[in-house]
């Protein structure tokens, strides 16, 4: 009986714990929570009017190659 009531208690937390994070983190209104770091992610940093800030690395254009002289 005590084999059956853990292994039962063992079944109910797991299925707990994989509800718990296949949820999305949103917030009430339904924003996304900032407290996770999938929220975070937040790789467009964009100015005030609109365009890329390119200060982050994320915005700026990627380098092209380096030429080798013949």
């Amino acid at each position: 009986m005590k084999k059956l009531f853990t292994m039962l208690m063992l079944a109910v937390m797991s299925f707990g714990a994989l509800t718990t994070y296949a949820l999305p983190q949103t917030k009430k209104d339904g924003t996304a929570d900032k407290r996770y770091k999938a929220n975070k992610a937040d790789k467009t940093k964009l100015k005030k009017d609109g365009t890329p800030d390119k200060r982050y690395k994320a915005a700026k254009p990627a380098a092209a190659p380096a030429k080798k002289k013949a």
